[in-house]
């Protein structure tokens, strides 16, 4: 039987060992750990996304902040927020909701955020970090951060000899994923647009994660017997069957037909996405622990 991977489930432990986390702080230091969100413009889908981060914060019993401004601010401006959240003591995390408005640097942006406070694990210095192996001092990009307590549930934390294909080689996701699997011991590949032979990379993975936002690419060819499956695509199609004009979310991998062959997959809706949030949180509490000179706790 294929184990259905419960990312809800597994988030909401993630979450209730944040709160209490957050918690003993506030018991021990005196102080609770801080997030505040930047929001830029009127994106709809940005606005959802940044309304359940802040709901989650208050959840978490975290001081949550947010600022949301105007679609013309300028660059100049917007620096300056995130300097003063910066030198801000009670903000321990400070996110910049993506994608910014075209007229605006986001690079420039994420890399002026103290990579002590990047709960987003963008900056250079925590990829920097990652890729040295240094788990100890910097943040881990949030989605792939999730991703891995997920393959942690199913294979456990030491990977040695499995080999792993990672589809996608952002730096948002698939380069800190690579390194997170590394770090394990897995024997990792990573695919993309130009690689040769994808399907044959991907018969040889144990571990086979997709993240390159192309709906229901993986096939059930292209899964070898018993392998896991992380999907972290999010995709929107057209759903008929719903009614005329109305689309349903899928992953980068066809679940229905590769589920009989994965020994365990990740749903979308419901797997990889809720993770996300939950490690934006343990990121936040990390921080926060580090900030008042305590060992972090470890999610």
């Amino acid at each position: 039987m294929t184990t259905v991977i419960d990312g809800k489930q597994t988030a909401a432990s993630v979450v209730e060992a944040v709160t209490t986390a957050a918690a003993a702080l506030e018991r021990d230091a005196g102080r609770r750990p801080g997030l505040a969100v930047v929001i830029v413009g009127n994106d709809p889908a940005s606005h959802a996304y940044v309304s359940s981060k802040s709901r989650m914060a208050k959840q978490c019993g975290f001081k949550s902040v947010q600022h949301t401004l105007p679609e013309e601010t300028s660059q100049e401006t917007l620096m300056a927020l995130v300097a003063e959240l910066n030198a801000d003591p009670e903000i321990d995390g400070v996110l910049v909701q993506l994608p910014l408005p075209k007229h605006l640097d986001s690079e420039a942006v994420i890399q002026s955020i103290r990579p002590d406070k990047d709960v987003d694990g963008l900056h250079v210095v925590n990829a920097g970090k990652l890729a040295t192996g240094d788990a100890e001092t910097g943040l881990v990009s949030c989605t792939p951060a999730g991703a891995m307590i997920l393959v942690r549930q199913i294979r456990g934390r030491d990977l040695s000899g499995l080999n792993a294909l990672v589809i996608g080689r952002s730096n948002l996701f698939g380069k800190p994923m690579a390194q997170l699997l590394l770090a394990a011991n897995a024997t990792v590949t990573i695919g993309h647009s130009r690689s040769r032979d994808l399907p044959a990379l991907a018969r040889n993975a144990d571990i086979l994660v997709a993240a390159v936002g192309r709906a229901e690419m993986v096939k059930a060819d292209w899964v070898k017997p018993g392998a896991t499956v992380i999907d972290v695509g999010i995709n929107r199609v057209p759903a008929p069957d719903k009614g005329e004009g109305k689309t349903r979310l899928v992953g980068d991998v066809a679940f229905a037909e590769c589920a009989p062959v994965a020994g365990a997959i990740s749903p979308v809706p419901g797997g990889v996405g809720p993770m996300t949030i939950a490690m934006l949180m343990a990121n936040t509490v990390i921080a926060a622990y580090r900030a008042e000179g305590k060992p972090a706790p470890k999610f």
